[in-house]
């Protein structure tokens, strides 16, 4: 069995995606995979209580009990490796990883994007869509690499940049495209990763 370890920082809407499609899908069958466990940087994280809701085993690792990146990247690896992921999935983790902790799942780590890469990489991509005139935004699924934003594009979902658009209406019409194109290229990309023994 293929894991899946799900990092959240907050509402964990698209881990909840992920969850529902592998369960719908039966991904258990095929890619042989499940949902193993979802782990948080805040104690307060909403999706924390949803995971549990659905019967994900849960984590926290809070940044704010660690005074260096290194010592809380440490232990946010332990808690991931104790379930051997085949793929680690940030959903909504609002942290920025050293190039150490990338290069240590290199290949197997994840994440989504809101907007069309390489265009706004960072943050406040659905203010800076609307202000740069655009008219269409979207979201991207990559592969994480040292440099932010900027791994290897596996999914990438459009929608209209409408006039009345604000970045908030904008944003809700790209995470409804971003809770479908996560599930399929998460499955996708499982698909293709050798097996790995489950914990």
């Amino acid at each position: 069995m293929k894991n899946i370890v799900i990092l959240i920082s907050g509402g964990g809407s698209n881990m909840v995606a992920i969850v529902r499609a592998a369960r719908q899908e039966d991904w258990a069958q095929r890619p042989g995979a499940r949902v193993a466990a979802v782990i948080s940087n805040r104690p307060d994280a909403r999706g924390l209580s949803l995971a549990q809701e659905m019967g994900v085993p849960t984590a926290v690792v809070d940044h704010k009990q660690y005074e260096g990146r290194e010592a809380f990247e440490a232990d946010l690896a332990a808690a991931i490796d104790a379930h051997q992921p085949a793929l680690v999935v940030l959903a909504g983790f609002m942290r920025i990883l050293t190039p150490g902790f990338v290069n240590r799942y290199a290949g197997r780590l994840v994440n989504i994007h809101p907007s069309l890469l390489p265009a706004f990489p960072g943050l406040h991509t659905h203010q800076r869509a609307i202000e740069a005139g655009c008219k269409f935004a979207g979201a991207t699924v990559h592969l994480v690499t040292a440099e932010l934003d900027h791994g290897p594009i596996l999914a990438q979902a459009m929608v209209p940049v409408l006039e009345s658009d604000n970045p908030d209406t904008l944003a809700a019409r790209v995470l409804t495209q971003e809770h479908q194109i996560y599930p399929r290229a998460v499955a996708s990309l499982l698909a293709r990763s050798p097996q790995h023994p489950a914990a």
